[in-house]
């Protein structure tokens, strides 16, 4: 016999029923009214004892809606949801980020293309599990999984929307993510790379490296970051908008004596940095540059080029290098875990991928972080400058 419950998070009564093949079945009724939603969940089990397809299911509960609960049940094309869902993301995120969104989304929708015409309540855990699969040939399991994680909140809000019953990909489990190849620099590296470097990048190397900071917020930094009076430096990181106050170490210090002063405190540090980032929007130029680096050092492999892909093309599945500038925030970890900096002074001064995770961690003051930062080596020392 068919029923009415409540799911959390829903303010709507959900039918559950039994299909002819003697299964459970829920679907939310989208009414607030219990005896309307009791109605249409006994006409659904009826619907399904009748044994009528998955569309004259969706337009029976579409007419039962319209009928007992005054309008009809929201519906639209797979194709035409996401193009508004990622109209209305592109006003809620960074260009980065919505970049992510919309290649994901529209990566699925590409590639289901029997599905783009029709209704987004079609789609299948199926459908998504092929794609994450597709996904992690191409590149790896890592990206797949991110892709994943845009898919459910993308299903998330058509269900919220109630144009789906369900989410789909919630009920797609991540890939295992293969273990990170990535590892910090050696110290001999680093002084190769600070001899091989320009003065811009120079700088934004020992500025990785003494503040455990990502590329795209080195780029970024303007003098007026900088209180040279307190030798701190204060900014807020661009992934998770978490203020950081940061001692300034001595090599670091030393570096910016060098540098030509300034009347405009607005201005920028790493002048050639800053633009291309203003420019592009994000670091994949700067990347290349810093990659260019480390392969004249032979650190890291040189990238085939367009003859000698073997037709892999933009799409292939890319070797993964053990370095890149991300390696000088481990770098930075390693050096101060070795130097005997506790767990929670180290994380406070490399900061978190997420501001939840932060909050196990205990506000560190200045002057703790100021004696953890004097305990890191000076990479300087024997560097030529160039």
């Amino acid at each position: 016999m068919a029923s009415i419950h409540k799911r959390p998070g829903s303010v709507f009564w959900a039918a559950a029923f039994y299909r002819e093949n003697g299964t459970r079945a829920l679907r939310s009724t989208k009414t607030t009214d219990r005896k309307a939603a009791l109605r249409i969940a006994n006409e659904l089990e009826a619907a399904h004892q009748r044994k009528v397809t998955e569309g004259q299911m969706r337009r029976i509960l579409s007419d039962l809606n319209e009928r007992l609960a005054g309008q009809p049940l929201a519906s639209a094309t797979l194709a035409s949801f996401a193009a508004q869902w990622l109209e209305r993301k592109q006003g809620e995120l960074e260009r980065v980020s919505y970049d992510s969104y919309r290649g994901a989304v529209n990566g699925f929708v590409n590639a289901t293309p029997a599905k783009a015409s029709m209704g987004i309540q079609y789609v299948t855990p199926g459908d998504i599990a092929t794609y994450r699969d597709a996904s992690a040939a191409k590149a790896t399991p890592k990206t797949a999984n991110n892709k994943l994680k845009i898919l459910r909140t993308f299903f998330q809000t058509a269900w919220r929307d109630g144009y789906v019953p369900d989410n789909p990909a919630a009920k797609v489990e991540a890939l295992k993510s293969e273990e990170s190849t990535r590892r910090p620099f050696t110290l001999p590296e680093i002084q190769k790379i600070l001899a091989a470097a320009n003065t811009e990048w120079r700088g934004m190397v020992l500025f990785g490296l003494y503040t455990g900071q990502r590329l795209k917020d080195v780029a970024a930094l303007r003098w007026d970051s900088l209180d040279t009076t307190e030798k701190v430096l204060r900014l807020t990181t661009s992934k998770t908008g978490r203020f950081q106050e940061l001692p300034l170490a001595r090599p670091l210090l030393a570096y910016l004596e060098e540098l030509p002063a300034l009347d405009d405190p607005t201005a920028p540090i790493f002048p050639a940095a800053a633009a291309l980032l203003e420019k592009d929007g994000d670091v994949a130029r700067l990347s290349q540059q810093f990659f260019q680096i480390l392969a004249s050092l032979k650190l890291v492999k040189e990238r085939l080029g367009k003859d000698q892909s073997k037709g892999i093309g933009r799409s292939g599945k890319r070797e993964r290098n053990v370095l890149s500038f991300h390696c000088l925030r481990h770098t930075a970890t390693s050096l101060l875990k070795n130097a005997g900096v506790s767990e929670s002074v180290a994380q406070d001064i490399i900061g978190h991928d997420t501001t939840e995770m932060s909050k196990h961690y205990s506000k560190i003051d200045l002057p703790a972080k100021r004696k953890a930062i004097a305990k890191l080596p000076d990479v300087t020392i024997g560097g030529k400058k160039k």
